[in-house]
């Protein structure tokens, strides 16, 4: 009886022991399958990150504060950021009531205000404007003089025509 008891006890013991490690070789699978799994991913994500920073990079082509032959134009001036000082002075021009006086068209929704600005020498800004529906883009001249004020000239403009 008592060896049948043994027996018993080895035979589960066995068994247990059997089931442990199959279920952790298993888990060793799995576990080793989702590394991989991740590593690919990983892989994935640093080449789209390249990608996306190559891609700013080129954006960032035509712009004053990456522009040193520009910028020597300002170093007299002793302005921190001469982009952020320009885009400043040309939101100003938003203050005014009624539409922004350098957009040649009248606010249909409402008043055309200036949105975005991309300055992109020591010459030239484009800018986006809008009324809320109705918008379009002005490219300006811009003289930053010794005084710190700045006069714009339009260029050239076009308003978008709405397609529903």
């Amino acid at each position: 009886m008592k060896s049948r008891i043994f027996l018993y006890l080895f035979v589960f013991t066995f068994l247990l022991v059997l089931f442990q490690f199959v279920t952790a070789n298993n888990i060793q699978k799995a576990l080793t399958e989702d590394v991989q799994q991740r590593d690919v991913r990983l892989e994935k994500l640093e080449d789209s990150l390249k990608t996306m920073h190559l891609k700013v990079l080129d954006m960032q082509y035509f712009s004053l504060e990456n522009n040193d032959d520009a910028l020597v134009y300002y170093d007299h001036l002793n302005l921190e950021n001469p982009t952020r000082y320009i885009e400043d002075k040309l939101l100003e021009t938003n203050e005014k009531t009624g539409d922004n006086p350098l957009i040649p068209y009248e606010g249909m929704e409402s008043d055309f205000k200036i949105n975005k600005i991309k300055v992109l020498n020591h010459k030239w800004i484009l800018t986006d404007f809008s009324d809320g529906k109705y918008w379009g883009e002005l490219l300006l001249e811009y003289e930053l003089k010794d005084d710190l004020s700045v006069d714009f000239t339009m260029l050239d403009h076009l308003l978008y025509a709405r397609s529903n």
